[in-house]
């Protein structure tokens, strides 16, 4: 009988060495290539974040803090702070900080700040510090030193001013931006109703930038589509006419639009002319020319985005759904239009937000109730070097545009707003 013969068969073995090394190698060169793609975009970020997101950063802490007083008037700023009272301690560190404020020439920049406040400051702190070049209040009299020089020294509402500079920190101006301000006891109240103004300016602002946005959508979705539809030759045609606007100065198309509308040009002698109208139409210096103005300059940055998009878009769609029985109209509105809602929102988000910054065209073409905030700011920056004030309204202005933007993205699920990739 044959012996049997045992074959032993290889056990398998681990992974080998040389793969492992592999695997290595592998991690190894992602890790080297995510290392050079951050050094490539680093210097970009850089720049970026050193000459945009900085100088922005700046701007609008400005709105929350006015070192003002606390750095040219230490003495009283800490009294107030820690007594909270206008006793004669008060009037004498005043006393200390207006004389080294003087000679320091920093009794104009609290002047400035103080006026902010309450008008009146700017007079008051000018007027004692002259007299304290000459004059030294006895010891215990240096209220009444100030009350010989200015009685507003020692009047309550000018007081409270004092109190609400004395901090770095302060909510003054984003107060004032929405028409807010805090009494004696320190509880909110709305200003004077005279004196009401930026609550109606954001209100105004996001009336244009909306009413701009719808205009844009109307007149450049047939042109985004013509364009499509069109043969190359005219295509390019059509694309050069919507490219054209880029080419030329902001300021000069604003001018132009002056020209075309006013009550000598063309458009009113059209008019009269052929007999439509009696008398010239006063079709500028009012919120129609800043919505003519608005939409040609913003028409370009709707038409790109919903070109891009549908000229992806298959034409086989529509015939598919003629030929299954359905009308064009609803055809194009079941089989074509859902597929340019992508661009078209692009492009609406992006009017919409560029219109709000706008501030020359409607200073230009509109009147004084047609000015957006984005003017107001640049007001407050250049013309009264109100920094505290402008940084308020550019953070609210901020703020609305995010909200608005997010509430957006929530309504669509986050998923409309592409350029067509």
């Amino acid at each position: 009988m044959a012996s049997e013969q045992v074959v032993s068969t290889p056990m398998p073995h681990a992974e080998s060495k040389p793969g492992r090394n592999l695997k290595q190698e592998l991690r190894r060169a992602g890790r080297r290539h995510q290392r050079s793609t951050l050094l490539l975009i680093l210097p970009v970020f850089a720049l970026v974040f050193a000459f945009f997101a900085l100088p922005i950063a700046g701007l609008l802490t400005g709105a929350v803090n006015s070192p003002e007083y606390q750095q040219n008037f230490p003495r009283s700023a800490a009294i107030i702070e820690q007594e909270g009272g206008f006793n004669e301690a008060f009037y004498a560190a005043l006393y200390a900080d207006i004389r080294a404020a003087d000679e320091a020439r920093a009794v104009g920049k609290v002047g400035r700040r103080l006026n902010q406040d309450t008008a009146g400051f700017s007079t008051m702190l000018k007027k004692a510090a002259r007299k304290s070049r000459k004059t030294v209040p006895a010891e215990g009299e240096h209220k009444a030193w100030f009350k010989s020089v200015d009685k507003r020294w020692v009047d309550a509402r000018y007081q409270a001013a004092l109190t609400r500079a004395a901090p770095a920190y302060t909510d003054f101006f984003l107060l004032k931006s929405l028409d807010l301000k805090r009494n004696a006891d320190g509880d909110l109240t709305l200003v004077d109703e005279k004196k009401r103004l930026f609550v109606d300016v954001f209100l105004r602002t996001l009336t244009i930038s909306f009413g701009v946005t719808v205009l844009c959508c109307l007149l450049g979705y047939p042109l985004a589509w013509t364009m499509v539809q069109a043969s190359p030759k005219w295509r390019n045609v059509l694309l050069l006419g919507v490219l054209f606007p880029f080419w030329t100065s902001l300021l000069v198309r604003t001018a132009a639009w002056v020209i075309v509308l006013q009550k000598e040009g063309p458009i009113n002698t059209l008019l009269v002319s052929s007999g439509l109208v009696d008398a010239p139409l006063t079709l500028v210096f009012n919120r129609f020319g800043v919505f003519v103005a608005l939409t040609h300059i913003l028409l370009p940055f709707l038409v790109l985005p919903l070109y891009s998009v549908m000229k992806t878009i298959p034409k086989d769609y529509m015939r598919a759904a003629k030929s299954l029985g359905a009308r064009p109209v609803y055809a194009f509105f079941t089989a074509y239009f859902p597929q340019t809602l992508p661009g078209l929102s692009a492009g609406a988000i992006l009017v919409f937000i560029m219109s709000i910054g706008y501030y020359i065209t409607p200073a230009l073409l509109g009147g004084p109730k047609d000015q957006m905030i984005s003017y107001f700011i640049a007001f407050y920056t250049n013309n009264t070097i109100n920094w505290g004030l402008a940084s308020a309204l550019a953070l609210n202005l901020l703020i609305v545009t995010l909200v608005l933007y997010a509430l957006y993205q929530r309504i669509t699920g986050g998923n409309r707003v592409s350029l067509g990739a």
